[in-house]
């Protein structure tokens, strides 16, 4: 018969082996958190705009260009005979020309 009783695990978990182990946790969450989270810090910012008033100037005169590319005529290349047409009208031609086939 073999004398098994001797060689035995212990029941308690050392102290070393219980900070590693916490130690690996966090880590670990500071690693997610780091890859994870957001970036603040990695906005792109526009030179000189530093007030709430100039940032909403901004974006007035950006969304008014938009506005006017959107509904206004314009060239965009006049040798190609390409054209920039309004929203609406682009509809209604692509309509037509569907409707005639």
């Amino acid at each position: 018969m073999s004398d098994s009783s001797n060689f035995s695990f212990p029941h308690r978990t050392p102290v070393f082996t219980t900070v590693i182990v916490l130690l690996c946790f966090a880590l670990f969450g500071w690693l997610a958190r780091k890859v994870y989270a957001p970036h603040a810090y990695a906005v792109d910012k526009v030179e000189g705009v530093k007030t709430p008033a100039e940032r909403k100037k901004l974006l007035t005169d950006k969304l008014e260009a938009e506005h006017t590319a959107a509904t206004g005529y314009a060239w965009i290349d006049q040798k190609a005979g390409t054209v920039r047409l309004p929203i609406e009208r682009a509809i209604e031609l692509t309509v037509r020309d569907h409707a005639q086939k």
